[in-house]
């Protein structure tokens, strides 16, 4: 079984100088890899995991830095960054970063979020030296000239755009901001129109000096490497772009918290001309640091998890109200929502969402039973091992973990985490989650009546 190590860190050596702390955090056993982290002068942080068996790695650097972090008239500010980091740099311009990963067959790519940002490449194994040279440069060596920002601002407003044309990736948005109100938790990931085209170029490369420093950065790399080889290259690289000169700095911590979201029984609605009407009923849920959270993971597979799960039963398939219906959970460092998602025509929105009410509230009194909380705990665990079967989602897992949680936790840790839930941490995080009155954000052609209604939802 693989075994979660607590030992003591050794000193790692890069061409002789004892320049950073290591420790084995997971030994490899039953088809798992090892995982090593190694804290480099500067206070980076490197995490590996090793697996011999495969021909693929995948490198990644993580920044704790999201759009949670930007002020109303920064929003957007973050996923900017992220784009102009692929414009060029002072080795590389912007084709031939994308050029050098495609002559050999990688992907690349970046994702902002609401706490954090990474950027990745997966490769075959004997080009993981490439891959972080060229991630490590965009990082440390971008130019933010201003003629890339101009030209990347109506990249981003096109994405923007693009976002508004699809209702049922929009709502999610709508919801975030009836739940979180006018707080950066509220606002959208990639700002809206008026923020984006107001950002200069000297607002974002502040942003990026601030929330860019090693201190801030987790490097996480998953597939057939060598873990201090991989730790060389990373040193090499932030060395040779001045970017661990401070000797002294130690990793900043995961980010904590307690806030409690207050908000319940809001309801926005945009009419919008759109053939289905979108709508996300929800209400606060817990942060991820909350041990609850495993069980929360339990109910919302049992909820809306799957083809099996009550709501799909209830909504598509026994009365064939909707094509798409799910429920999900988001987790932050200090608080979360859970929410139903469902797509419909519009004059079933009223059924759809009584459909709903019901199912949250029967669960919120009753919990599940225990062959449902069973066969939901089979489906989650299966479903969580095959979502860890190629090095991209092994590189994410142990990235967002140390720069999340600040631990790592092994397969087998996860599997019993899930399997330990019972039916009465279910009930007792159900009554507490599912208990709130819910707020609704509802998108499509609705009438006056119709929307009129809606306020019974919330109620």
């Amino acid at each position: 079984m693989t075994r979660t190590h607590r030992a003591t860190a050794r000193p790692s050596r890069v061409e002789g100088r004892a320049v950073a702390r290591t420790t084995t955090l997971l030994s490899g056993g039953n088809g798992a890899g090892t995982v090593r982290r190694t804290v480099l002068p500067g206070g980076l942080r490197v995490v590996t995991e090793t697996l011999p068996t495969v021909r693929s790695a995948t490198f990644g650097i993580w920044a704790r830095v999201g759009s949670r972090d930007e002020t109303p008239a920064l929003n957007g500010a973050t996923h900017y960054l992220e784009h102009l980091l692929f414009k060029g740099t002072k080795r590389r311009s912007a084709l031939e970063i994308s050029a050098e990963l495609d002559a050999v067959g990688g992907e690349m790519n970046a994702f902002t979020a609401k706490e954090f940002t990474c950027y990745y490449a997966r490769v075959l194994d004997d080009d993981l030296p490439l891959a972080v040279d060229v991630v490590c440069d965009m990082l440390t060596g971008s130019l933010i000239r201003p003629e890339d920002l101009d030209a990347e601002r109506g990249v981003i407003l096109e994405e923007i755009a693009m976002t508004e044309d699809d209702p049922g990736d929009c709502v999610h948005d709508l919801f975030a901001q009836t739940l979180f109100g006018d707080t950066p938790l509220g606002r959208p990931v990639l700002g809206t129109v008026e923020t984006v085209e107001g950002l200069t170029r000297d607002q974002v490369a502040r942003f990026y000096r601030r929330h860019y420093d090693p201190t801030r950065l987790v490097v996480a790399a998953a597939g057939n490497l060598d873990h201090d080889a991989v730790v060389r290259q990373v040193h090499d690289a932030f060395e040779r772009a001045g970017a661990l000169t401070r000797a002294d700095a130690e990793p900043l911590p995961a980010r904590t918290g307690t806030r409690r979201v207050t908000t319940a029984g809001r309801l926005d609605v945009v009419r919008r001309r759109t053939e289905q009407a979108h709508l996300v009923l929800g209400m606060p849920g817990v942060a991820r640091t909350d041990e609850r959270r495993w069980a929360l993971g339990v109910l919302n597979a049992a909820l809306g998890g799957g083809m099996s799960s009550r709501l799909f039963q209830e909504i598509r398939e026994k009365r064939g109200l909707a094509y798409a219906v799910y429920s999900h959970s988001s987790g932050y460092a200090d608080c979360g929502l859970f929410g139903v998602y469902a797509g419909c025509r519009p004059g079933q929105v009223h059924d759809v969402l009584r459909i709903c009410r019901e199912e949250l509230a029967d669960v919120a009194e009753n919990g599940l039973p225990e062959e449902e909380l069973r066969r939901t705990v089979g489906q989650l665990a299966g479903s969580t091992v095959l979502g860890l079967e190629d090095t991209g989602a092994l590189m994410h897992r142990i990235g967002k973990s140390e720069l999340c949680w600040g631990e790592q936790l092994s397969v087998d840790d996860m599997l019993a985490r899930i399997s330990a839930v019972t039916p009465d941490d279910v009930r007792a995080v159900a009554a507490d989650v599912l208990g709130h009155r819910p707020s609704l954000a509802v998108i499509g052609p609705l009438t006056e009546k119709q929307t009129a209604r809606l306020d019974t939802a919330v109620a």
